[in-house]
Parts: structure tokens; C-alpha cells; sequence
């Protein structure tokens, strides 16, 4: 603990060598909870209770303990020791300021208090008991006393509160500058991430009329598997087989669906039935892959600076990826031009390359890779664009987020080729909805639509892999009525 000049100990309070910066740390180093190693279970979950609101005398006292700390610790100093022993050594300083300023508190306020006061110097204030939950899938903030969170696919409101913008807008800037971006007026939407990879959507007044609004997308500390989906009710195991076979077989795919119906997950689970020899680079806005092969290259994208120049675009990045000798090209997300390359390199000995993108059904996939395509080379025709696509891509696998918040693979879909100027496509497997159960939770079964022999079976052949890829189109034609009621949750 450090103390400072005479009258400051005269006065009896704790101080540092130096007067406090007006800054506090923008490193987050504070780890939130362990890996579990596996798919994650009720008696997993860690619940963090959320504190009831604040009285206003509550609210006096912690203000006058942060200008206290402002007069008295050097917070710079202090963001340079471990975070544990920093947090440890700033609590006792926070208890010394109590006893000194007398202030009435019980117990468990201040702990409170010392807990709140240490997540704003080290952490991110009132959002770190939601990013400590392990149940949370998204944080919604919409301005500084609404704040949303989705639990189970189910989203609801939470007591957590931010004391005013200018609080919410020093937090969303304290998130975005860990990764070297930054978001103020003049840049007033920024995509970033955390230290853990999870996914940060920033937009500030005046495009956000209520305040500073963020977003989250947690990032998983765990690595779902296939059989995890299957646990889950998101697949069948039938299904689970074929998604593993097409991975294995070098199938170019597309993950399509809507927002939060799984994709990325789903793109993580089948990567791991990848070659382990072969060399994989990913290509994100905002790094959330977690492949488990040795030899993997992440990318990611940069904006421009402030200046607005630096910036590094998704289709800057997959221009120089492919002079990376790369064997499988990943794009976390398709939204741009860069849809054109991606097929380029499905088709010029890159097989087994895979992307995902935002669309309702594996024909509207389709449709978006086309308008991606003509947005970016107008130039081209629209049957040049659909023979590209035929010849590309592979396989369409559908995910979707059921009214019930349940998340389902709804759809594993072939691209068989062009009739005229019509790419055709065929169903090997989809997910029928068959009613609701007493709960409100939607029934359905993964029918199997009786294709024997896929168009893509000479590929799961040549890898050995073809005779598995009939038993699990059988077995799926053998499990076809019957039902299942899991409640699916978002890996």
C-alpha cells in the first residue's frame, strides 16, 4: 500500500506517491470463471446473484469513496500488479476510507461497495456479475438504466444499472481500446471484442437516440462438440454423423440462419472433424472461432483510424489469404464482396472452405450469395454467378432460433447443380415442427427425405467415408418418426 505527503497523513487516509490519473486501467485481466471442459449442465451454471438497486444513500457514499480514491491512490501504479493482489490491496484501502469518513454502512454493503469500486477501476463496472454468469448468452444495453440479457434463449430485463451515459460511454470505450479501436463522436460505431474473444457491437448517440447502446455476444469458454448438439436436441445423431462426414470429406459448406441461431457454434463443432495436418485460416470481424487443429491462422479485420485510413477490409483479407498456401479457408462471416473470392477459392483447389451467413432458408442462402456477389461486380451475369455458385458450393446446412428460443439445425441441404438458369438443391435431412408440449416448448422430429446416394458421396468415398455416409443417411430414414422434444439451448 502506498502513502503520500504529510498533510495526507495527518488527515489519516491512505495515499499513493503520485496523485490519481484521471483514467483508470483499460486492461481487463480479471478472469471470470474456469473451463469447464465440457458441455456445460445445470448444476454447472454459475449464478451470480445481482445486486437489489442502490439508495441514494448508497449512491453518496460510493461517489464519496471514489473521489476519495481519486485524491489518494495512484491507479496507474496500481493496474501494473496482479490483478488479484491490485484488487486486494485496493479493497483494504476502501475499508480504511469507511472507517476514516465514517461513513454508516452494514457489512455487506461494504463489501458492495469494494467489490463495485474495484470492477469500475478494473473491470467493466456494472456488467461484470453478467459476464461472470456461465447461463448468459447475450448482454443488451440500451442506454444507461436498460439492460437486457438472454438466458436460455429467453431474453429479460436485469436491475443492473449504469449511473448516467457519460458512466455507459467510458465503459464501451475502456472495452473497444483493448483491442486497439476506439469510438467518440466522430467514429460513433465500432465492432470489437474482449480479451476472451466475445463479440462487442458499439453505437453512440446521436445514431442512438437513447443513449449509448451496447452489445454482447458472450463468448463460450467451453468447446462444444457435435454430441453436445446432439445432448441439446439441436441435431439428431444421425444428423450429428452426416455433419461430421461432409467436414471430413472436404465439402465446401455454408452455415446459414438468423442472429443467435448458432452458427458460429455449429462452424466450431464441425472443424474439429478436420485433418489435423492441414493448414486453416480464418477469416472474422471479430475473432470468436475456436478451432482445435494445430496449424491455424487467424485473421481478423481492422477499421480505419481515426484519420479513416489503415482500414483492412474483409476482402483485403481473403486477397492476400490466398497467397497463404492455405488448404481451408474459414470466413466467420460472409456479408460483402468478399462472397466472390470465397467461391473463387471453393473452386480453385481450396475444398473443404466454409463461411457462414444471414439467411431465413437454404434457397434465401442462395439468393444472398448472388446479391453479395452482384453488389460487389456488377458486371458479371447472373447466370456466370449462379454457375459459380453450383460449382462452389457443396453443402447448406440451416440453423434457426425457434419461437421457444430453442435453436434447432433445421435444414441440411445439397447444391446439386443448374437446371437452365436455376441452381437445384435437394434436402438430405430437416427439422419438422410437430407441435408444443405443456411447457410451451415446440416438438418436432429430424425427418430424413430418403436421398440414398447424395451427390457429394464420391467425395465421402474417396476419403474412406462412404459407407458410413450410407449408414447414417439410413439410420436417419430409420429414426425418421420418431419424435423429439429436447428443449434445444444455444451452445
Amino acid at each position: 500500500m502506498l502513502f503520500g505527503n504529510d498533510n495526507d497523513r495527518r488527515m489519516g487516509a491512505p495515499t499513493a506517491v503520485q496523485r490519481l490519473p484521471r483514467k483508470a486501467s483499460t486492461r481487463n485481466v480479471f478472469e471470470h470463471s474456469e473451463k469447464l471442459g465440457r458441455a456445460p449442465t445445470a448444476s454447472d451454471l454459475r449464478e451470480v446473484p445481482v445486486a437489489p438497486p442502490a439508495t441514494e444513500a448508497y449512491i453518496q457514499a460510493k461517489k464519496s469513496m471514489l473521489a476519495a480514491l481519486f485524491e489518494t491512490v495512484d491507479i496507474s501504479a496500481v493496474s501494473d500488479m496482479d490483478q488479484t493482489k491490485a484488487r486486494r490491496e485496493m479493497a483494504k484501502v476502501i475499508h480504511e476510507i469507511i472507517t476514516l469518513k465514517k461513513l454508516r454502512l452494514s457489512t455487506a454493503e461494504q463489501s458492495r461497495i469494494a467489490t463495485e469500486i474495484c470492477d469500475e477501476l478494473f473491470g467493466f463496472g456494472p456488467l461484470e456479475p453478467l459476464l461472470a454468469r456461465q447461463d448468459i448468452g447475450d448482454i443488451m444495453v440500451n442506454g444507461p438504466k436498460n439492460i437486457f440479457i438472454e438466458v436460455g434463449g429467453v431474453v429479460e430485463k436485469t436491475d443492473v444499472q449504469f449511473r448516467d451515459d457519460e458512466h455507459l460511454l467510458a465503459t464501451c470505450k475502456r472495452i473497444v481500446s483493448q483491442v486497439g479501436r476506439h469510438v467518440d463522436s466522430s467514429n460513433p460505431v465500432c465492432d470489437a471484442r474482449l480479451l476472451d474473444g466475445s463479440r462487442v457491437n458499439v453505437i453512440l448517440p446521436p445514431l442512438a437516440l437513447k443513449g449509448p447502446t451496447l452489445t454482447i455476444r458472450k463468448f463460450k469458454k467451453d468447446r462444444l462438440r457435435l454430441r453436445d448438439l446432439v445432448d441439446f436436441g439441436s441435431i439428431s445423431p444421425a444428423g450429428a454423423k452426416l455433419l461430421a462426414i461432409i467436414a471430413a470429406s472436404q465439402c465446401n459448406v455454408i452455415v446459414s440462419g438468423g442472429t443467435g441461431s448458432g452458427k458460429t457454434t455449429l462452424l466450431n463443432c464441425m472443424t474439429a472433424f478436420f485433418d489435423r495436418r492441414e493448414r486453416i485460416i480464418t477469416l472474422e470481424d471479430a475473432a470468436e472461432l475456436q478451432l482445435q487443429q494445430p496449424h491455424v491462422v487467424s485473421l481478423e479485420t481492422r477499421p480505419p483510424n481515426i484519420e479513416g485510413k489503415g482500414g483492412v477490409n474483409m476482402t483485403a483479407l481473403m486477397k492476400n489469404c490466398l497467397r497463404m498456401r492455405p488448404e481451408r479457408i474459414i470466413v466467420g462471416e460472409v456479408r460483402g464482396p468478399e462472397a466472390l473470392d470465397l467461391l473463387q477459392a471453393m473452386n480453385t483447389g481450396h475444398d473443404g472452405s466454409m463461411g457462414t451467413l444471414h439467411a431465413n432458408t437454404p434457397r434465401d442462402a442462395v439468393s444472398r450469395i448472388e446479391t453479395m456477389i452482384t453488389m460487389g461486380t456488377a458486371a458479371l451475369p447472373i447466370l456466370t454467378v449462379r454457375e459459380m455458385i453450383a460449382g462452389s458450393v457443396d453443402i447448406i446446412v440451416q440453423t434457426s432460433r425457434l419461437r421457444d428460443g430453442s435453436r434447432r439445425i433445421t435444414h441440411i441441404t445439397e447444391v446439386i447443380g443448374m437446371n437452365g438458369d436455376i441452381i437445384i438443391t435437394q434436402d438430405l435431412l430437416r427439422h419438422e415442427i410437430t407441435g408444443e408440449d405443456k411447457r410451451g416448448n415446440l416438438t418436432g422430429r429430424f425427418a430424413s427425405t430418403g436421398i440414398a446416394k447424395p451427390k457429394f458421396y464420391d467425395k465421402a468415398a474417396y476419403f474412406g467415408l462412404g459407407d458410413r455416409l450410407t449408414k447414417a443417411l439410413e439410420e436417419a430414414g430409420a429414426l425418421e418418426a420418431r419424435p423429439e422434444n429436447q428443449a434445444a439451448k444455444r451452445a
